[in-house]
């Protein structure tokens, strides 16, 4: 069972404990709290203006995706998020609607016979992850921040790299310093390669990073 823990305030502290190591603490938290206040901020500004402009380039490429291959428009998928819970990401469908029928597989890049031949256009210039912003109002991803991954991939990364978890202290983002410096994984051991950027945008946490 989880017990939640309750931060009493500065003034609700025994005089006693009002100590300077005790007050960093709190201005820690402080901080912290409006960090996190302001990165919400602007992944709600940056969301809806991204909705608004790309409006035109949403419905042009809901109409390629059901013009070129049969199936749903859009793709969801279960990630696992914030915390360690699981949420359904949303994405334009890249593949062929049975492109998994033998079970989860990570993509073998361009010549993966399961995407469609838009599908690569769109993998090539990120559009089919535009519909994420959807995610970042609900407040389930963030603009910035590690790239979520299934329930299945994570049992075998955490085999390989038990730091992993740590990536479940923040949201994850529609991009990510891993995916800009490394790009996508094909395998689980390039998944724990990419880990080690992740786990310095964690460190270096900021309002822009």
């Amino acid at each position: 069972r989880v017990h939640k823990v309750k931060i009493i305030k500065w003034e609700q502290l025994p005089q006693k404990m009002q100590t300077e190591e005790v007050r960093k603490y709190y201005d820690v938290l402080k901080k912290r709290k409006l960090g996190l206040f302001l990165k919400r901020l602007f992944d709600i500004f940056i969301s809806i203006i991204a909705i608004t402009i790309l409006s035109p380039v949403y419905l042009i490429t809901a109409i390629i995706v059901y013009s070129t291959s049969k199936g749903p428009i859009f793709y969801k998928q279960e990630r696992i998020g914030y915390k360690g819970k699981p949420f359904y990401m949303h994405k334009f469908r890249s593949m062929y609607t049975d492109a998994e029928s033998n079970g989860p597989m990570l993509s073998s890049g361009d010549k993966d016979p399961r995407i469609t031949p838009f599908g690569r256009f769109m993998r090539k210039v990120r559009l089919d992850e535009i519909p994420q912003f959807y995610n970042v109002l609900k407040g389930t991803m963030s603009i910035v921040g590690p790239r979520p991954e299934r329930q299945f991939f994570i049992d075998k990364i955490v085999l390989q790299a038990p730091e992993y978890r740590l990536l479940h202290r923040v949201k994850p983002g529609i991009t990510s310093w891993g995916q800009v410096k490394y790009g996508y994984a094909e395998t689980v051991d390039e998944m724990v390669e990419r880990l080690k950027y992740d786990l310095i945008y964690l460190e270096n946490l900021s309002l822009t990073t």
